[in-house]
């Protein structure tokens, strides 16, 4: 290669550098921050989980020490002035209603259920467990046309709580004197896929005391 083009080829990659340090003068800040960004993110995340795990502690901690209190009052009273929001919210309101009953105080739980069920802000599964118990616990003292509400919506095809909300609807057709009613839910109930052992056991044995044929299941 002559003189003349090593020279060039000098003055071009002298140019090339030049402009590279001028980009990076100009632009090199974006890079920073990004890198600071990517830096502060990960440590966020890291804090965040952090927090999160030392909050989710402290409530198993407050609710083993609530639940370890002999006396229901005491247990009441302690599950209480537990703080909870969000999913916490859920359990603490069932184990509430749970230890009320221990204490034959049904308002409490009936409240705290009915407070559970309404929280849209809760998940849904929680939201429909505290539905079917509340209609469970409630009995006659709640109204047959809501129990009989609230029951058709947990029945539907794909909810969790299907089949135990169907036995409860033979409950009800009984109650109601709709003894074909009550006898075809059992039925339905015993080629129920997702029914338990259990639940086609005590739907035979109620068909035999309403005076059906059990039939196997499905």
């Amino acid at each position: 290669m002559s003189n003349p083009d090593s020279f060039i080829d000098e003055v071009t990659e002298e140019v090339r550098r030049d402009r590279l340090f001028g980009y990076l003068r100009r632009y090199g800040w974006i890079g920073l921050l990004l890198v600071v960004l990517i830096v502060g993110g990960a440590a966020w995340n890291e804090w965040r989980k952090a927090r999160d795990a030392a909050a989710a502690q402290a409530f198993g901690d407050a609710l083993l020490t609530a639940l370890d209190a002999d006396d229901p009052a005491a247990r009441l009273a302690a599950l209480e002035t537990i703080p909870a929001d969000g999913p916490q919210l859920a359990i603490l309101r069932l184990l509430t209603a749970s230890t009320a009953l221990e204490q034959q105080d049904r308002a409490t739980a009936l409240a705290e259920l009915q407070a559970l069920a309404e929280d849209n802000a809760l998940p849904q599964s929680y939201r429909q467990l505290a539905t079917l118990k509340r209609v469970i616990i409630g009995g006659t003292d709640l109204p047959l046309a809501e129990r009989e509400a609230a029951l058709a919506g947990l029945s539907q095809p794909g909810v969790p709580f299907r089949p135990l909300a169907m036995e409860q609807m033979a409950v009800l057709r009984i109650e109601a004197g709709d003894r074909d009613g009550a006898v075809q839910i059992l039925r339905d109930i015993m080629n129920e896929p997702e029914a338990t052992a259990g639940l086609r056991s005590r739907a035979s044995q109620l068909m035999v005391v309403l005076g059906a044929e059990p039939i196997p299941a499905g």
